[in-house]
């Protein structure tokens, strides 16, 4: 996993890069303008941030996440390199934002509000995600957030739980996802029957116009 976002606005001229989810316990680690940041326990990586990142690759006209090519992630390996930590950065291609379609949907054994529904995403297996959305319901085209998927909010999707019940990804709303117009309410965004192949990255650009006013 590598999730990487610059935000000049508010961190200066770095780049964080995220490869785990965070532990209780952590381990900081500088060199040079390189941090590590480790799970104090098991020594796993699980993240990064380049200082004065420009310097490695160049300007980033970016302000949020950061999708890196093969050669940038390839940069910053040997930036690693150079200052004594492994280059153990791998470049992430697979869509994190894709149609899902939901294949069925049960009520929560442990929650009056909470369904849990196997979610279509394409060849993978279909993934189990448990939804608050009060109008989830199966047979339906949804937008799923994959583990991995950084929200224009800034928050990232990991595996979890909902009230005992593992859930692997989130189901999410035209609000969520600041798409133009949203209603501004609890809802999945539910999108018509021919909107795209189920498991095909969510096209942003497209749903630009879901929604008038």
């Amino acid at each position: 996993m590598l999730i990487t976002s610059y935000n000049p606005t508010e961190l200066g001229d770095t780049l964080i890069a995220v490869l785990r989810p965070d532990t209780a316990s952590q381990k900081v680690e500088t060199h040079a303008t390189v941090t590590r940041i480790s799970d104090e326990k098991t020594d796993q990586t699980l993240g990064y941030n380049f200082f004065n990142v420009s310097e490695t690759l160049g300007q980033l006209d970016v302000n949020g996440q950061v999708h890196l090519t093969a050669d940038q992630v390839d940069q910053l390996n040997n930036l690693l390199k150079t200052n004594d930590f492994d280059p153990e950065l791998e470049q992430d291609t697979d869509p994190k934002f894709v149609v899902g379609y939901v294949a069925s949907a049960e009520a929560h054994p442990k929650s009056d509000h909470l369904q849990v529904t196997k979610t279509e995403v394409g060849a993978d297996k279909p993934l189990q995600i448990v939804s608050g959305s009060p109008n989830m319901q199966a047979d339906i085209l949804v937008v799923v957030a994959k583990v991995g998927a950084m929200m224009p909010d800034g928050l990232i999707i990991w595996p979890g739980e909902l009230r005992g019940v593992e859930s692997d990804g989130m189901i999410v709303s035209g609000r969520e996802l600041q798409l133009p117009n949203a209603p501004q309410h609890p809802g999945a965004l539910i999108l018509p029957a021919d909107y795209q192949p189920v498991g095909a990255a969510f096209d942003f650009k497209r749903a630009q116009t879901l929604f008038t006013d």
